[in-house]
């Protein structure tokens, strides 16, 4: 087995990543030279990342598909697989049987220090008035902070999408609708994801080494 396990009921059909489950050897992959040395492992392929977005594009879709959609992303970490589920929506918007208008919003949240959740949730510049009456895909992390202030506005319906959930005692146990993939409790970086804003340049999902956390640290 490679370590990937499509969910049940209850986990939004995401792929699972078991606790043993490593990665793929770096060497096998393009890497940017000046991150070379700071990664462990290829944690999730950006191949894989792109067919599993494809998939939950056709997921949303097809439960969403005749409304009016207001796609909320949240920055900074959401941009990339916010602009790749997008790419895939208009895709099936072209070239199906039915479309729908997909209207696009930003909200950034700044909930990260280091490795560690910040005790402050920052939202910064946000305009959530467009999305009165309206449903929402978002996509991103700090759910419970921003689902309130979402809340507020009185969407129709509001659908949550993640490309990552992660399994930790510290999870308060929200499930997002949709799920990319289900990982251990590892620290990782790549497609939008960052360190102390390293790493959005990295195509691959990656693990990142103890000592390239000092190099980084602010």
């Amino acid at each position: 087995a490679d370590g990937f396990d499509v969910d049940g009921p209850g986990f939004g059909g995401g792929k699972q990543i078991r606790d043993e489950e490593s990665g793929y050897n770096k060497n096998l992959f393009r890497i940017p030279k000046h991150y070379e040395e700071d990664l462990e492992r290829v944690f999730i392929p950006h191949g894989l990342i792109l067919d599993r977005t494809e998939r939950l594009a056709r997921d949303i879709m097809q439960d969403m598909g005749s409304h009016h959609i207001v796609a909320l992303c949240v920055l900074k970490g959401g941009y990339k697989f916010f602009a790749d589920l997008l790419d895939h929506i208009k895709t099936l918007n072209q070239n199906g049987d039915k479309s729908v208008p997909v209207t696009v919003d930003f909200v950034r949240i700044k909930s990260y220090c280091n490795d560690s959740p910040a005790e402050k949730i920052s939202f910064v510049g946000e305009e959530l008035s467009t999305l009165n009456g309206k449903d929402i895909i978002e996509t991103g992390r700090t759910m419970k902070a921003l689902l309130s202030k979402i809340k507020d506005k009185k969407p129709r319906m509001v659908k949550v999408v993640s490309l990552l959930v992660k399994r930790t005692c510290q999870s308060p146990g929200y499930r997002p609708d949709y799920t990319g993939f289900e990982i251990p409790d590892k620290f990782v970086v790549g497609y939008a994801l960052d360190y102390n804003e390293y790493f959005r340049d990295l195509n691959h999902i990656c693990i990142l080494k103890e000592n390239a956390k000092e190099k980084y640290r602010m």
